[in-house]
């Protein structure tokens, strides 16, 4: 009786849909309103609109158009998260122009992205129905931040900035010959919040660290256009994987959206295989896969990493790694946009160090710190 009160007491999700199409207003209300935890208070055609209804109806959660009238979506986000950062997910269309403005809204601080619905595809409405209620209610308890950084997130180093002045060069990534090959591998799983956790990590790793594995929860449209980002913000040389690629220092490898990635050894080198088996925990590329790869590898040479992200994907694989002799490190809850994969793994003891992520990339390249015991984590 008690849990029933306390169920009854709970109060629903608030959501405001943003988005210029009626059809897609209607779809996305309908989809929503049919969840008992979600309430919509109220669908806005444009920015203008939408930014008198925030005032009005104080939503816990924005789904938000990236192409709209009189203001674009990225605009109004950049707008949204320096004066009243909440909780966003976008909608985006799955084209190289959407990824590019998505990945720069999740910058921005949005929380999650979502691809524009099929409405002529009702058989796929049901999948898409259950993902857009998971990720509006992840996204209800993500932790986000005012926008400090009014950088131009979409400027890279083939753009120039505001003021007119080209970007400052990055530093030259380790150009390694072919002969050359890592014998330690950093392994990285991360999901809602990864792209940035990511950027974070990669950005402060030197140009001679250790070759790099990727596993991001990220559609097939969006990963090679989130390597050239990474690339052009790293000093290591950032690309998507292509299978049987030579695992060598001062480079990093991003699985591709729809293919799962792992590691294979080859005499006195490691190269990456891509694999089109079927999702695990719902996932391709799937962490579990890579890290479990990874332990059967390399042994006690490897480091794995989990991000921020939800569910409990990588948490198993991360605790192989451990079981092998790895490193292992998981990503803070206070910097986390959700604490779903890297709290999975402290509670299997699969994580020796649990530190922020801007302190990360310093974390993995330090000399290792003596183990603990096995079900606990040095904070």
């Amino acid at each position: 009786m008690a849990m029933e009160l306390q169920t009854k007491a709970r109060r629903a999700i608030r959501v405001l849909v943003i988005d210029d199409s009626a059809l897609v207003r209607s779809l996305l209300t309908r989809i929503l309103g049919e969840d008992r935890d979600i309430e919509v208070v109220g669908a806005a055609a444009d920015a203008f609109v939408a930014r008198d209804k925030i005032k009005a109806l104080r939503p816990d959660v924005l789904t938000l158009d990236v192409q709209m009238p009189r203001m674009d979506g990225l605009q109004f986000l950049r707008n949204l998260m320096r004066l009243r950062p909440m909780p966003v997910v976008m909608c985006s269309s799955l084209t190289a122009h959407g990824a590019e403005v998505t990945l720069a809204a999740l910058e921005l601080g949005a929380v999650d992205f979502i691809t524009k619905p099929r409405i002529d595809l009702e058989h796929e409405l049901s999948a898409y129905a259950g993902e857009l209620i998971e990720k509006v209610k992840a996204a209800a308890g993500a932790r986000v931040r005012a926008l400090v950084d009014e950088a131009d997130p979409l400027a890279g180093p083939s753009h120039a900035h505001a003021d007119g002045q080209a970007p400052r060069p990055r530093p030259g990534p380790a150009r390694s010959s072919t002969s050359q090959t890592s014998d330690q591998i950093i392994a990285i799983g991360a999901s809602t919040g990864g792209t940035e956790a990511i950027r974070q990590v990669l950005s402060r790793l030197p140009a001679d660290c250790p070759g790099v594995v990727i596993a991001q929860h990220i559609p097939r449209a969006f990963s090679q256009q989130f390597a050239a980002r990474m690339d052009a913000c790293s000093a290591l040389s950032v690309q998507e994987a292509r299978d049987g690629d030579l695992i060598q220092p001062g480079r990093a490898y991003i699985a591709p959206g729809d293919r799962h990635l792992t590691i294979e050894r080859d005499g006195a080198h490691y190269r990456c295989r891509l694999q089109d088996g079927a999702p695990i925990n719902r996932h391709r590329p799937s962490i579990d896969l890579l890290f479990g790869s990874v332990a059967r590898q390399l042994g006690a040479k490897g480091i794995g990493v989990i991000l921020t992200g939800m569910g409990a994907d990588g948490a198993r694989g991360l605790q192989q790694m451990r079981s092998s002799g790895a490193f292992t490190l998981a990503q803070d809850e206070a910097s986390s946009v959700v604490w779903g994969m890297p709290g999975a793994a402290v509670a299997l003891g699969a994580v020796e160090r649990v530190v922020p992520i801007e302190e990360m990339a310093g974390a993995l390249l330090l000399p290792r710190p003596v183990p603990t015991l096995r079900g606990s984590a040095v904070t």
